[in-house]
């Protein structure tokens, strides 16, 4: 019993002071009427015990008491806990929730991430005909002697018939070519030039290009392009390509072309070095073009013998390539600049033959000369394929390029008149 008496005695409870109670001194204890000795316990009349929460040492300063000091800092505590608790606001339910702005941003950021490293893996769109080469490189394929590109038809690509633009295929061509160079591991610090030509300040200029068109690809289509070289001549190279439908494998347009060497400073043709001959020979393939020369000489054209005549062309800065001269496609736009409304309404471009004779640059100004021959414009719908004659010249005279295009009427293939289709073989 006595020890029954003894624990509770320490272990009692006393009841939760009241409010007021609060901002004074606070005991812990068992009842009755209690003194304060000097070390801040309480004595009781009863046998309990009672302790001072709120006890404080007295302060010190420099080892030597301070009474004084002890009041003051209390006042200022009592003061401050008062000022701030006038301007507490009120608790409530929603002001005791947590923040989730910071648990919502984090969650965020996580399905973000995750959803960005779930497009970098899955980067196949569900077209199959987008799977192949997705990034255009291209590949050397048929023991290293051809190169093989894939492009996508852009919607700026097209033209007013909603399909791909004779420019664009040709910068198709001229794109694989350059790769070629690239892939092969022959590209030096120039347009297509080799690291021994670009020792001699020499660089490639196409002299003839024919392009024959089957069909036009449509925005959204896939072409296949092919591309190799033969030896022309002593000093000359033969590029030949071929366009494909890369669903159906139809051949779409097939184009060869002839280049020659010119001096960069002087701007003259040049002999092919031995050099270079034994740099690039390897790549060459043993095969006739892939569109046979019919011999027919493009004639010249002049003032009495032009129907129509469009003056003023004027290159761009964008029309120039980085051998500071005009690049060839873009006389492709500006032969087609003087010839008729009325051919370019009802008929396509089925075939069209350059032979390049000068180049210009930047301050050049052109005159667009244009005949045409096997019909009259008046009765084009009844007429089928049209030819017309062209000339580009300086406005001193000077010729620029001679070409011949052939047109038929729309939506009709020509390429049965044309002969056979003669490809690499694998």
């Amino acid at each position: 019993m006595a020890a029954t008496a003894a624990t509770s005695a320490f272990l009692s409870i006393a009841p939760l002071p009241s409010e007021s109670a609060t901002k004074g001194t606070s005991t812990v204890g068992v009842g009755g009427r209690a003194s304060l000795d000097p070390c801040g316990i309480r004595s009781s009349k009863s046998k309990g015990l009672s302790v001072k929460a709120n006890a404080q040492a007295t302060p010190k300063v420099n080892g030597t008491p301070v009474p004084g000091l002890s009041s003051g800092l209390e006042g200022k505590k009592n003061d401050e806990e008062s000022g701030s608790s006038s301007f507490r606001s009120p608790r409530t339910f929603i002001n005791q929730l947590p923040d989730w702005s910071m648990l919502l941003a984090a969650i965020t950021t996580v399905f973000l991430a995750a959803e960005k490293q779930w497009m970098m893996l899955d980067w196949k769109p569900r077209r199959p005909d987008m799977l192949v080469d997705p990034f255009g490189m291209g590949r050397i394929i048929q023991d290293g002697l051809v190169f093989r590109q894939n492009f996508s038809i852009r919607s700026y690509e097209i033209g007013a018939d909603r399909t791909a633009s004779i420019e664009t295929l040709m910068n198709h061509l001229q794109e694989t070519a350059l790769n070629h160079v690239k892939s092969a591991g022959l590209l030096g610090d120039g347009f297509g030039s080799t690291p021994e030509m670009c020792k001699r300040n020499l660089i490639w200029v196409v002299a003839r290009m024919q392009v024959l068109v089957d069909r036009y690809p449509t925005w959204g289509d896939v072409v296949e392009v092919d591309t190799w070289v033969c030896q022309s001549g002593k000093n000359g190279m033969q590029r030949d390509w071929l366009l494909r439908d890369w669903n159906t494998g139809e051949i779409l347009t097939r184009a060869s072309s002839v280049w020659v060497m010119m001096n960069k400073e002087t701007r003259k043709l040049s002999k092919m070095p031995d050099e270079v001959r034994e740099e690039i020979g390897g790549y060459f393939l043993d095969k006739p073009p892939v569109i046979a020369d019919d011999g027919r000489k493009l004639p010249k054209l002049d003032d009495g013998t032009a129907e129509y005549i469009r003056r003023g062309l004027t290159p761009r800065w964008s029309d120039l390539d980085v051998n500071q001269h005009v690049n060839n496609v873009k006389y492709i736009g500006w032969i087609l600049e003087s010839a008729p409304a009325p051919i370019m309404e009802t008929h396509e471009l089925s075939s069209i033959t350059i032979e390049y004779r000068r180049e210009c640059g930047r301050h050049s100004m052109l005159q667009s000369l244009a005949a045409v021959s096997g019909a009259s414009v008046g009765g084009l719908l009844d007429s089928g394929n049209v030819e017309c004659q062209h000339l580009l010249r300086l406005e001193d005279g000077s010729e620029v390029l001679r070409a011949r295009t052939e047109w038929r009427p729309k939506h009709s293939k020509s390429f049965s008149s044309l002969g056979p289709i003669l490809e690499p073989s694998a």
